[in-house]
């Protein structure tokens, strides 16, 4: 399966419409929308769509790897012990780094400083939108075994629609984080331990454009993580 394909056609099961874009607008039906039949990206129903797609070609996958040992699947490497099984995507990690032209920067011990405020900076330098929106979409891929960039990252996805030096800036330390970090995943041990145990966080109106708060869930079976958003 091609994840491009499956992040930006997943077919979605509700009723979604979207206006006509400038530019694009049809002459005869100026205020006509149109009905989405297919996941785009930014769109809420992406993450759900897509998994809907990961797991019916997981179930798939795994028939046909009865023969083998599954070692990598979707930008996922899977590397299996008596112990447990760890789960990375430093490959994937190295070409994202390598992608956006940052080989040779140096690493940063955090994502995101804490004193870093993104608003919306009305006399900053606008960036490429393009460009920005790929970096942001290859990161939130990469949030799958690295969970502790999700709050970054997200916070950075936010600016899409018109990204500033100051977004970039916040992005690429991002990157700067993950040169030191290539090794990271998650673990899942063999045990018996089934408990099911949650965590969650809000801060109060933490975004100052908007007033809204950020709030945050992990979910762990066991010792192992299993489930984790950050949302505002």
């Amino acid at each position: 399966m091609d994840v491009k394909s499956a992040f930006l056609n997943g077919y979605i099961s509700e009723k979604v419409y979207v206006k006509q874009p400038p530019g694009f607008a049809n002459a005869t039906f100026p205020n006509h929308v149109y009905k989405l039949t297919k996941a785009m990206y930014g769109l809420k129903q992406d993450p759900r769509a897509w998994y809907e797609e990961f797991a019916l070609s997981m179930k798939g996958e795994f028939e046909m790897s009865m023969m083998g040992e599954l070692t990598f699947f979707l930008g996922l490497q899977i590397k299996q012990s008596p112990k447990g099984i760890f789960i990375s995507q430093t490959k994937y990690t190295k070409e994202l780094i390598k992608k956006f032209g940052m080989e040779n920067s140096k690493a940063i011990r955090t994502p995101m400083s804490p004193t870093t405020v993104l608003d919306e900076d009305s006399n900053g330098e606008m960036v490429d939108e393009t460009m920005y929106s790929g970096m942001i979409g290859s990161l939130l891929y990469l949030t799958a075994s690295q969970p502790d960039i999700m709050f970054s990252v997200c916070k950075c996805a936010r600016f899409q629609s018109a990204p500033k030096e100051s977004y970039l800036t916040a992005v690429k330390r991002i990157i700067r984080y993950l040169i030191g970090t290539t090794q990271l995943g998650l673990w899942y041990d063999h045990t018996n331990n089934f408990s099911l145990r949650g965590f969650s966080y809000a801060d109060f109106v933490g975004d100052k454009t908007e007033r809204k708060s950020t709030s945050g869930t992990c979910q762990l079976l066991g010792n192992a993580l299993v489930s984790w958003h950050s949302k505002k």
